[in-house]
């Protein structure tokens, strides 16, 4: 709904990857909250906190270490949206260069060979 002719422009025009990033600066908060819950309910039922707090509490005292966000609920939501937005930019890719990925009639017009 935000989305400006500029955005269609730049998605259209740009790389293999535009679409992907347009999504993610405009969804990933959203995307966040809403699978954090879920995460954290799973994340509860192991109860895997009470090893991972500790855990990483000592490991990010360590020089020279890239620091580890000691909360586990945001840290493994952060990975999953980031894993999911990595699958979608490949699909994105592929659609964007293969004819047989653009297996509907939008995406072969948006991003269908023009001869």
């Amino acid at each position: 709904m935000k989305m400006k002719l500029q955005d269609g422009l730049t998605i259209l025009q740009g790389g293999d990857d535009a679409a992907t990033r347009f999504l993610n600066q405009n969804t990933n908060t959203q995307l966040l909250a809403a699978f954090a819950p879920v995460i954290k309910s799973s994340l509860d039922k192991v109860q895997i906190t009470k090893y991972w707090t500790p855990l990483t509490s000592k490991y990010n005292k360590l020089p020279m270490v890239k620091k580890i966000n000691p909360d586990l609920t945001k840290y493994v939501t952060g990975k999953a949206i980031e894993g999911l937005f990595k699958l979608v930019a490949q699909e994105e890719a592929k659609i964007r260069k293969d004819p047989a990925a653009q297996v509907t009639d939008l995406l072969k017009n948006v991003f269908g060979k023009k001869g």
